[in-house]
């Protein structure tokens, strides 16, 4: 099968095309490197590599050329930067996704799977998270991811490309950059703890994530790509359970046997209190199995992080 991936220099994006390399597929990648990192291409060379940015028509129209599968995972991925620079993310989070689909549709790429966020669902409070809820986005990224996802069930529903929308619950694992002054939080605990460095906690800590292993996210994107049956739905990828902030410290406490110091600041703008996925649609028409417990994942990161400090020392 001849794939591209978007993005495909980003962390997940990464990963995602690890795997389908391993799997034989024919692989082509893009990424503008503008929030990637090219160190996270070393081992994809069997891939083609086109640098470029897939808001640019002709750039989107090259890349999708003889391609069967595309994984639009080429975003800007940040509540605060949204919130900081609205234009120049609506940019690459809106305009780079109705340019791929329209590529894609001229091309006749068969199916378009879009990594979508949970963040689409806001502040409403019932839990846990069905794909049937009314969506609240309480930031410019929640909406401009949910404006994308729209765009991806219509061109399901007047152009017949199958689309795929997979709404990623708070994704860690390796090669989750922590350098970033938008980082997620698992890395920047993980390095401010290593480092014996202050960790900063916006708010009371006792807001929860359902944090999913990015093995986990690759998995479902995988069986996104064969699930018959599926076109212009959403599902769900997340783990199925929801931990605190003040229990993410404490589990990082015990796998690094550091007792971290904890500076409190206050909440980030745009932020819900709590999310937690229901994953029932993903197994029932995907066949998605999460294989990571949160502190199996939180090992295999710490360790991960950890082998990266020996070596830069």
């Amino acid at each position: 099968m001849h794939i591209l991936v978007t993005g495909a220099a980003g962390f997940i994006g990464s990963h995602l095309s690890n795997a389908i390399l391993n799997e034989g597929h024919d692989l082509r990648i893009v990424d503008n490197l503008s929030t990637g990192r090219r160190q996270n291409l070393i081992n994809l060379s069997r891939a083609e590599f086109i640098e470029g940015d897939i808001s640019d028509d002709a750039i989107a129209a090259r890349v999708v050329q003889e391609i069967d599968v595309v994984f639009h995972e080429a975003a800007i991925p940040s509540v605060a930067r949204s919130l900081a620079e609205p234009m120049a993310t609506h940019k690459a989070n809106v305009d780079g996704t109705m340019t791929m689909l329209l590529a894609a549709r001229d091309a006749g790429v068969r199916r378009f799977i879009y990594a979508g966020s949970s963040s689409a669902y806001g502040d409403t409070p019932e839990l846990p998270k069905i794909e049937t809820m009314p969506n609240n986005p309480l930031s410019f990224y929640a909406h401009q991811k949910l404006t994308s996802e729209q765009y991806c069930r219509l061109f399901a529903r007047f152009y017949g490309l199958e689309t795929v929308v997979l709404r990623y619950f708070n994704v860690y694992g390796p090669r989750q950059d922590p350098s970033s002054r938008y980082a997620a939080v698992i890395p920047l605990f993980i390095e401010s703890i290593l480092r014996n460095e202050p960790l900063t906690l916006e708010g009371d800590g006792t807001q929860s994530r359902d944090f999913t292993f990015v093995d986990d996210v690759v998995q479902a994107n995988l069986k996104a790509m064969v699930a018959p049956g599926v076109t212009g739905e959403v599902f769900n990828v997340g783990c199925g359970n929801n931990y605190t902030l003040l229990q993410l410290i404490d589990y990082l406490s015990a796998l690094t046997n550091r007792k971290p110091i904890v500076k409190n600041a206050s909440p980030r703008p745009g932020d819900v209190a709590h999310s937690l996925a229901s994953i029932e649609k993903a197994r029932k028409l995907l066949g998605y199995e999460p294989a990571y417990t949160f502190q199996r994942g939180l090992e295999a990161t710490t360790n991960w992080y950890r082998s990266l400090s020996a070596a830069a020392a």
